[in-house]
């Protein structure tokens, strides 16, 4: 069995791994297609700016939930976490996306996947309640 302590420090990476990825694929996106992305950013409302505010800070505050959280709070956080990811990159998909943005896409939704299962498939361990 994996140690708490370790199962943490991986859930963490993983967030930290799938950020990355996140924040390159946006990066990208704007260099490559600038006047798209700013279309896209002039139609946004201040409340849907900050509704993706708001579920980004929710993926950002894994990486350090996934450390402190006791085991019950850190599983069923990971798991909804990783839903929450793996839904809004999934929806991101609609239309023809570049090969890039697949590329990363592909990477956040496995990288998120795994995280969900690896919450998932966590048992408690012993003498923790």
């Amino acid at each position: 069995m994996t140690p708490p302590a370790d199962r943490k420090l991986l859930l963490t990476v993983l967030w930290i791994f799938v950020l990355f990825n996140y924040i390159y694929a946006d990066l990208l996106m704007m260099i490559v297609n600038p006047t798209l992305y700013q279309r896209a950013a002039a139609r946004m409302t201040s409340g849907a700016v900050l509704g993706f505010a708001v579920l980004m800070e929710i993926l950002i505050a894994m990486v350090l939930l996934a450390s402190l959280l006791p085991y019950r709070a850190n599983r069923w956080a990971n798991i909804i976490g990783a839903l929450v990811g793996t839904a809004f990159v999934a929806v991101t998909l609609r239309g023809s996306a570049p090969l890039y943005y697949l590329f990363f896409s592909t990477l956040e939704i496995a990288c998120t996947l795994a995280i969900g299962w690896y919450a998932w498939t966590w048992r408690i361990p012993d003498g923790a309640h």
